[in-house]
């Protein structure tokens, strides 16, 4: 049986009562809303659900939203509610999977516990025991107030959880000049603090679109004045296969193909979606985020002197010295 989907329904009480997942003595510590966007993902959203109710950490609450499945995810959801967990499905806007996260985004104030933290979370992915616990270490010792998010290495395999191999390095410290020229926040292992979470869920309904919701968040926390954290320690098991909408995103094909990127002019199209987004909500951001803000937009116009004048002055970067490199070849080329 397929259970129909209405604007919400709820198959056990929403976070905000304050209730805990059950199995096992609940935690101190945050209650984590855990924000799951779906579509036809029955093939390995099983597994997915398995791993989040193996947390060493159980205090939280899972809220997705489903983009029109036509296949059995409905069913795994209410068949993993039925078991006492709680989980709230609403309906998802059906335009992909951006706007998809961005509307549970905008819809997490109504189930976020006081002080609560979100997680982001994909349909396909196996998280460790410690994917909450781990994030929520790392946040600890955060200021109450401070806008803080922390991302993780994952271990990215194949459809069938083999050959894994750990993502990319992040080698230099995340922060806002990096955010602006690249997203390194695996929206997957994604953990937002209270404030952070009370951040994000106020500015979701400002941009018009966004590239995707982790860059989008990576953005707005780190433009705020917020810290961001990359631990190293992978979390989960990142599963690639056919339908995947974002992949892994590392090995030379992904080299490559970022390079024809920036020659074709991607790269220049989603600098354009994120400039539109980070104007939207420039009065978030902190004045010497928005003075740089002001200073890489003024890198993609006017002549080559004043473009490359600008660009330094932003003092951008990428992860890499070749991708930085690349990143001012850009520049140069006007397809920054």
């Amino acid at each position: 049986m397929t259970v129909p989907i209405r604007d919400r329904f709820t198959m056990a009480a929403p976070a905000r009562t304050g209730t805990v997942a059950p199995f096992g003595t609940p935690d101190t510590g945050p209650h984590v809303l855990i924000l799951l966007a779906i579509r036809n993902g029955a093939r390995h959203l099983g597994a997915q659900l398995e791993s989040i109710a193996a947390q060493d950490h159980r205090r939280w609450s899972l809220l997705a939203s489903d983009d029109g499945s036509s296949d059995e995810s409905l069913q795994i959801l209410n068949d993993f509610a039925h078991r006492g967990h709680d989980v709230t499905v609403l309906k998802g806007p059906c335009i992909g999977p951006a706007e998809n996260f961005m509307s549970l985004f905008r819809r997490a104030g109504a189930f976020l516990a006081p002080d609560g933290y979100i997680a982001t979370c994909d349909q396909d992915d196996v998280w460790f025991p410690s994917r909450l616990s781990l994030g929520i270490e790392n946040l600890n010792g955060i200021a109450p107030g401070h806008p803080a998010m922390v991302f993780h290495t994952t271990l990215v395999t194949d459809e069938a959880l083999q050959n894994p191999r750990l993502s990319a390095r992040r080698p230099r410290k995340p922060g806002f000049r990096n955010a602006l020229v690249q997203n390194i926040a695996a929206g997957n292992t994604i953990l937002l603090n209270a404030a952070a979470s009370e951040l994000i869920c106020a500015a979701a309904s400002e941009p018009e679109c966004v590239v995707m919701h982790d860059w989008w968040s990576y953005l707005i926390v780190t433009g705020a004045g917020g810290t961001a954290i990359h631990d190293g320690r992978p979390v989960l098991f990142y599963r690639q296969h056919g339908t995947n909408q974002v992949g892994a995103n590392d090995g030379l094909r992904a080299k490559l193909r970022r390079v024809s990127m920036v020659l074709e002019g991607t790269f220049r199209d989603w600098n354009d979606i994120n400039l539109r987004a980070l104007m939207r909500s420039a009065h978030r951001l902190a004045p010497e985020h928005r003075a740089t803000l002001a200073l890489f937009a003024a890198a993609r116009r006017g002549g080559l002197g004043g473009r490359l004048a600008a660009l330094w002055r932003a003092r951008v970067y990428r992860q890499t010295a070749v991708s930085t490199v690349a990143l001012w070849v850009a520049a140069g080329i006007g397809r920054l």
